[in-house]
């Protein structure tokens, strides 16, 4: 299982060194919201504009019961000041509370399909400041670096204090902003099965600081998998540390084998379905939220002959999702 479920291989790049960190602010968390932003311009509802006007009504409905629901926004490099007071701004004007994704640590991807990453820890720091700029005071979840921390675990990462000193710094920012929810990427369960490293990792990442920490980012594993899992970190680290999970996509779980088509089945595997919708009311102990991080319909990388590279919206595979 851990082979069908794990998002790791190889390692890439050279050591960084470690650099200086933020003080984390001291203060109270704000309320988790009860109302995430729904994008109004998302791929699925523009999709579904132009199935309606070719008279593709079922398709086009399949695509509204994506786009119809809340989900994040993912920032992977670049100005990003700009780009965050404007959608923020528009979270606000709707009454909504939007939901971040950071994925622009150095080494990002650790040997995985895909590429990028901010080219020095320096350079990290500063797009992080850029960001914390962009909040400017108004509320927002942010989920950090997706797979960051857990291939610092598993030794994907040739220089891991530097790693997790560069999430520290940032969790240390965005909370400075006071209005920012901050969870720290823990993997999911068939990620890292010795407990006990991943907390550790997360207490010298600043989880104490943050508001907690997020499982399943863009994975398949089932919710109440994710919340056994969540339980387990959750007592290594004392027991009051509460998490979010992804269920964009969780609906059927995970494929049953390491490889599909070729491929392995982590990258667009067939068969697999949208999961609860985004809500706080989860009534599961210490999980806050249940979020759609990973955008349903968007590829995982381009494994396959066909497929679309990674982050490329994919119609056909968006509507498999709304038919379990």
């Amino acid at each position: 299982m851990a082979a069908t479920l794990a998002l790791l291989s190889g390692c890439t790049g050279g050591a960084q060194p470690t650099p200086p960190v933020a003080s984390a602010p001291i203060g109270s968390a704000p309320p988790v919201p009860s109302v995430f932003y729904v994008d109004p311009g998302n791929p699925a509802n523009a999709e579904a504009d132009r199935r309606a006007a070719r008279g593709e009504t079922t398709e086009a409905a399949a695509l509204r019961a994506i786009g119809s629901r809340p989900s994040a926004k993912w920032l992977t490099g670049g100005p990003a000041r700009a780009e965050v007071e404007a959608y923020l701004g528009r979270a606000t004007i709707a009454g909504q509370t939007p939901v971040l994704v950071l994925h622009n640590v150095p080494q990002r991807d650790c040997g995985r399909r895909g590429a990028g990453g901010a080219g020095s820890g320096a350079e990290y720091q500063s797009w992080i400041r850029d960001v914390a700029a962009g909040i400017a005071g108004r509320p927002v979840i942010v989920v950090l670096e997706p797979g960051a921390l857990p291939d610092a675990v598993a030794g994907c990462v040739r220089d891991v204090e530097g790693r997790l000193a560069l999430l520290r710094d940032a969790v240390a920012v965005l909370e400075s902003t006071e209005t920012a929810r901050v969870y720290l990427d823990a993997g999911h369960p068939g990620w890292i099965n010795d407990v006990a490293a991943l907390a550790a990792a997360l207490r010298r990442a600043g989880v104490a600081e943050a508001d907690g920490f997020a499982l399943n980012v863009a994975n398949f594993v089932r919710t109440e998998e994710n919340t056994t899992y969540g339980h387990r970190i959750s007592d290594a680290l004392g027991g009051g540390t509460t998490f979010v999970i992804d269920t964009s996509r969780n609906g059927n779980g995970p494929y049953p084998a390491d490889r599909v088509k070729g491929a392995p089945s982590w990258c667009n595997p067939p068969g697999r379905a949208i999961g609860a919708d985004p809500t706080t009311d989860t009534d599961l102990d210490r999980v806050d939220a249940l979020l759609w991080v990973k955008f349903p319909g968007e590829s995982d990388g381009d494994c396959r002959p066909g497929e679309p590279p990674s982050g490329t919206f994919w119609p056909p595979y968006a509507i498999s999702l709304t038919h379990p």
